[in-house]
């Protein structure tokens, strides 16, 4: 329970992302697909001329059950994706601005560009 707690990018160790991290990419990148705006165009058609043909009720609570189920999954995982996507950009910007003052300051021992070096690599890590 405590790890679900946690922040996305930070349940995982290493490099190695589990199955839901993967899963949620994977969600994101289907619900930004135009396959998945079509799908989504006909079930409201289909649900819209139920609704015109006069359905029985049953029709309406199955399809209205069906579509709250998936928006509920994909909330989930879109969730994930968006919080993970904010850590690395977050990583990235505060790996800059390390790197933007150490040179300022003229103290770069060389840790700033390993810094950003991962920053820059952090976006497919997490």
């Amino acid at each position: 329970m405590r790890r679900t707690l946690r922040h996305p990018a930070d349940r995982t160790e290493g490099a190695e992302r589990g199955r839901f991290e993967r899963l949620a990419e994977y969600g994101s990148f289907l619900a930004s697909s135009p396959f998945f705006f079509a799908v989504c165009l006909a079930v409201i058609l289909i649900w819209m001329l139920g609704l015109m043909l006069g359905a029985s009720d049953r029709f309406e609570l199955a399809a209205g059950g069906s579509v709250s189920a998936l928006t509920l999954v994909l909330v989930a995982l879109l969730k994930n994706a968006e919080l993970r996507s904010e850590r690395a950009i977050q990583r990235k910007l505060d790996a800059i601005a390390s790197s933007l003052l150490q040179d300022k300051r003229g103290d770069d021992d060389g840790g700033s560009e390993r810094d950003l070096e991962d920053a820059i690599g952090v976006h497919e890590e997490i």
